[in-house]
């Protein structure tokens, strides 16, 4: 049974783990092995970790069952849309996939930005289980970009919203 709590410094290298597993397993067969691990070397470092962990206007979150970290979400407020939350990372171990840990990670996150109205993410077009996943939670297409993550990652991603109910 996994819990759903907010991620310390102590789950730095337990997240960084999980995200290089999950990226490998979910990227590779897509974009290949070598720019899959460029990206996770470039994007969740330890540093990056836990400046995302310390954030102040975001959200860092682990689902922990006492021996191991089966998953994690990260959102934050928009530095540039009102209103607007933006769902960063939603990431579930392969292992742990399908037990409803995304979906509890997802649940929570939604409720942690009283200020917002809407909850924005971009998702891989080519990560057809994560677009289904997102359309079951009430996403829906609002745009398309080149540069998923980041500028210049040349990875074309589809933008998804969902209107926030407080």
């Amino acid at each position: 049974m996994f819990f759903i709590r907010t991620a310390g410094p102590k789950d730095v290298e337990p997240v960084r783990k999980l995200l290089a597993e999950t990226w490998h397993a979910t990227y590779d067969p897509i974009h290949g092995p070598l720019k899959v691990g460029s990206l996770v070397t470039s994007l969740h470092s330890a540093e990056a970790i836990l400046k995302r962990i310390n954030l102040k206007d975001g959200e860092f979150l682990v689902a922990d069952d006492g021996k191991r970290i089966g998953g994690m979400g990260f959102a934050a407020m928009s530095p540039t849309m009102t209103k607007t939350a933006v769902l960063h990372q939603l990431y579930v171990h392969p292992t742990c996939q399908n037990e409803g840990i995304g979906r509890d990670l997802f649940a929570e996150l939604e409720t942690c930005f009283p200020d917002a109205e809407i909850l924005r993410l971009e998702v891989d077009v080519a990560n057809e289980r994560a677009i289904s996943f997102y359309t079951r939670l009430g996403f829906t297409e609002v745009d398309r970009t080149k540069n998923c993550g980041q500028d210049n990652s040349g990875i074309e991603a589809i933008i998804m919203e969902k209107p926030l109910a407080h």
